[in-house]
């Protein structure tokens, strides 16, 4: 099964060993998990919870989505644009440089063809209508971050290089992206992208890995940090809420822009996935900035409802000034936001005026569909 990667080996396997953050067979949070994250009392969701429990997880009618394209032929006043593609699939325009993080055009979060968390419509524009990025970031390896047919795709006709987690590069390479491509960081580590006025850092985040049933922990998670010459962005990946953000602030921030997960929380995640209130606890150890949040509004991950996440931060952020919460495909520049309109509460089940996006998969000519359990993101 292709979609499951490759395991490490040889001089990878060895660095990721040399690691601080390997223990005997793998990958651990090195920093202890705060008091009251995680509520022991409530049970880890079951399969059955996850294909039927819960309420509204998937909104009742397509998502308003812009097409960017348009706002992209031009560069941003500022120096720093995002545009939020779905999920945690950004487009970061900085100073010049085009920055995409976690990548995911396939239709489901999932090794399965036909199970699996499904998106709730496509992205905005094809992959192959996507403008030349100078860096591809993956955060880690699950598959709403990791995606094999968006991964194929950009390895066959692309030249982009990636920088991700240590041991992630053996999924990509097994996946025909050349190996010099291919950049893997530990935590703190820093990587200058060459021919460009980019440099990315990979720092602490508080999750876990896998694709398969064998493979938890094999490769590392963690936040990233992208830095140009006037503009400093802050992405979480997923994690759950740690005081490392405090080191991360004192030794990468301040920060133009912090991103960071809202989406997919449950009581007894508290310790692997931030949700909406612990997202503004993690923004004010970071130092604040703009923050728009990621990992939510794409697919169905856990048993809240689809928008919970977004009236949730709504309700409790003690100012809407520093929240940016664009629509699918709306580019928008921190410096220069504008007020915030929750989009996603048009009444009716008509949010707004929706631009048709392309029924697309990133397409794999002659690979069977295959199907595995997947893990918990």
């Amino acid at each position: 099964m292709q979609s499951l990667g490759k395991r490490a080996a040889g001089e990878r396997l060895e660095r990721m060993r040399a690691s601080p953050l390997w223990q005997g067979d793998g990958f651990r949070n090195r920093h202890p998990i705060l008091p009251g994250l995680r509520d022991a009392s409530v049970a880890m969701p079951s399969l059955k919870d996850f294909l039927l429990g819960g309420e509204r997880r998937v909104p009742d009618a397509p998502l308003p989505s812009v097409d960017p394209r348009p706002v992209w032929r031009r560069p941003p006043d500022s120096g720093l644009r995002a545009t939020w593609l779905g999920h945690s699939t950004v487009l970061l325009e900085m100073d010049g440089y085009r920055v995409l993080t976690d990548p995911v055009w396939g239709k489901r979060a999932s090794p399965f063809a036909l199970l699996g968390p499904k998106r709730f419509q496509p992205v905005p524009l094809r992959l192959r209508q996507m403008p030349e990025v100078d860096v591809v970031v993956i955060s880690h390896d699950h598959y709403d971050h990791l995606d094999y047919p968006t991964i194929r795709a950009l390895a066959r006709h692309s030249a982009v290089p990636f920088v991700t987690s240590l041991g992630v590069g053996a999924h990509l390479q097994a996946w025909g992206v050349a190996p010099e491509r291919i950049t893997e960081l530990d935590w703190w580590e820093t990587h200058r992208v060459p021919g460009t006025g980019l440099s990315i850092t990979a720092a602490p985040s508080q999750h876990f890995s896998g694709r398969g049933l064998k493979d938890r922990n094999a490769t590392l998670w963690s936040s990233l940090v992208m830095r140009s010459e006037g503009h400093a962005v802050f992405f979480s990946g997923d994690t759950g809420l740690t005081t490392e953000y405090i080191a991360i602030r004192d030794r990468l921030g301040p920060f133009d822009l912090v991103m960071l997960e809202v989406g997919a929380f449950h009581p007894a995640w508290g310790d692997i996935h931030l949700g909406p209130l612990n997202a503004l606890k993690a923004h004010t150890l970071l130092g604040g900035g703009a923050f728009m949040p990621v990992h939510w509004g794409t697919f169905s991950l856990a048993m809240h409802a689809w928008d919970e996440p977004a009236d949730t931060l709504l309700a409790h952020a003690p100012t809407h000034e520093q929240l940016l919460m664009p629509q699918l495909g709306e580019a928008v520049e921190p410096a220069h936001a504008r007020p915030l309109q929750p989009w996603w509460r048009q009444p009716g089940g008509q949010r707004g005026v929706s631009v048709k996006p392309p029924e697309e998969t990133p397409a794999l000519e002659g690979e069977p569909k295959r199907a595995l359990p997947w893990p918990l993101d």
